[in-house]
């Protein structure tokens, strides 16, 4: 049973996370050597789970046999169909679908879903949804040989997997997203905290020594963990060249990190600014800004974007749109274009999707905001372009690159799950470990199946530059 969770100084982290860390120190982190293979991913008894905080993997959802009947059969046929059930798994995992030849299976197997709990599995499916689906995963109540693979295959067949006359009864599945996530200036801060706040010795366990948490960009593929410091060096570089940001610029950062792009900038000779609302992050990229001997070039303010002070000459901001929330895309927007001064220019990185499921999910609490980003939306293209055009700002580029974000979260899985040992002494329990795990898995599906992509913008103000 783990201690409640706290902030390396001491102080007891709002409830509601799903996990606690002893009290960390605060010296600057860097990950050792790549990490050998990774091991098979930790298993866990329901006996073991801690109740009170995971009380949705604890206990299995009450059984509602019609709702149960119906996720096996749709479970079933979906698998079946499209190749995963593989020689390994079950045959109580779900009926297969009528008309189902005995020739659908690949002569080369692909990659299996394995359940080791059919009843639990089906009765989470058929309660909640996706929701369900991961819960299970986190109770040790299915397994795959390929956990990736399967979650690219489904992802890849998101749209299909209910049959049409079927889909109509999505809302039995889905609820809406809890009021309390909503990014108001409270609400943003409770929800960073429940994510970047959980212990900088668990992100430096499995990010490279930049501490970098987004897309990386490689030369060459399949990519290397050892390649990583560079590819993320050479992301922030094409950054930093599209707000031409060198010696002199007043520069705006919206989304710390741990700090490497201010260090970065820094080091071209720019003044930066740069904002967050993780007091973790703050700390430790204070200590590594002063460390490389930038202080007196970097500020590091714990502060809402909405708040941001000054006009600058460029303002960057690296994947946080996706954790400001639909509701206030328009604030956000707003504060770039008030933040720029005249002539200057935006460079965004951001996660996007295809409008349409943007809509579809910006309405359901997912897994993924249950769990990992509460309060969090990933945006369209779409969105972008009309929330940037309303705050008066013109997209002179937009490059996607979402095979670099694929291998950036392979390396980081890999690593992560090779690392076991170490964040199990950080105090995190195996269903912390399995969610994360499934977290990693669940993104670079995203990203390989191309339901997801992330894209690096030039916004100025104004007619086109």
């Amino acid at each position: 049973m783990t201690r409640p969770a706290t902030t390396s100084q001491g102080r007891v982290r709002p409830t509601g996370r799903a996990v606690g860390i002893p009290p960390q120190p605060r010296p600057a982190l860097v990950p050792g050597p790549s990490a050998p293979a990774a091991p098979a991913t930790p298993t866990v008894r329901r006996t073991d789970v801690d109740t009170d905080r995971w009380p949705d993997v604890a206990r299995p959802p009450s059984g509602g046999p019609v709702r149960t009947a119906v996720a096996r059969h749709l479970v079933g046929r979906a698998l079946t169909r499209l190749d995963l059930t593989g020689p390994t798994t079950p045959a109580a995992i779900g009926t297969p679908a009528v008309g189902t030849p005995a020739s659908a299976t690949p002569a080369t197997p692909g990659p299996a879903l394995t359940v080791h709990d059919p009843d639990a599995f089906h009765r989470r499916i058929g309660r909640h949804g996706l929701i369900g689906f991961g819960e299970s995963y986190m109770a040790g109540e299915w397994d795959s040989d390929d956990l990736p693979g399967v979650l690219t295959v489904l992802a890849e067949h998101v749209d299909d997997l209910v049959p049409a006359p079927l889909r109509g009864l999505r809302r039995l599945w889905v609820s809406a997203r809890p009021v309390g996530d909503r990014n108001t200036r409270a609400g943003a801060r409770a929800n960073i905290q429940r994510h970047y706040d959980l212990s900088n010795d668990l992100f430096a366990a499995f990010l490279d020594p930049t501490l970098t948490y987004s897309s990386a960009e490689f030369a060459a593929f399949p990519a290397r963990f050892d390649s990583l410091a560079s590819a993320q060096h050479r992301k922030i570089d094409r950054l930093l060249d599209l707000a031409r940001v060198g010696d002199g610029t007043r520069l705006l950062e919206i989304g710390t990190g741990w700090g490497e792009l201010a260090l970065r900038a820094a080091a071209r000779g720019a003044r930066v600014t740069t904002l967050t609302l993780s007091a973790e992050q703050a700390a430790l990229a204070r200590d590594r800004i002063a460390a490389a001997g930038m202080a007196d070039r970097v500020e590091v303010q714990l502060r809402d974007y909405r708040d941001a002070e000054g006009r600058h000459d460029a303002v960057i901001s690296v994947e946080m749109i996706e954790a400001v929330g639909a509701a206030y895309w328009t604030s956000y927007f707003a504060a770039l274009r008030r933040a720029l001064a005249p002539g200057g220019r935006i460079a965004l990185q951001a996660i996007t999707m295809g409008h349409r499921q943007m809509l579809h999910t910006a309405a359901t609490h997912t897994w993924i905001s249950k769990y990992v980003f509460p309060g969090g939306l990933i945006p369209s293209r779409r969105a972008i372009a009309e929330h940037a055009t309303a705050a008066g700002l013109t997209t002179v580029a937009d490059h996607g690159y979402g095979e670099h974000y694929a291998e950036t979260l392979r390396l980081w899985r890999e690593r992560f799950t090779a690392q076991g040992q170490s964040v199990t002494g950080l105090g995190f329990d195996t269903v912390f470990q399995r969610m994360w795990e499934f977290y990693l898995a669940y993104s670079e599906a995203g990203f390989r199946s191309r339901y997801l992509d992330v894209r690096q913008l030039l916004l100025t103000e104004g007619t086109r530059r």
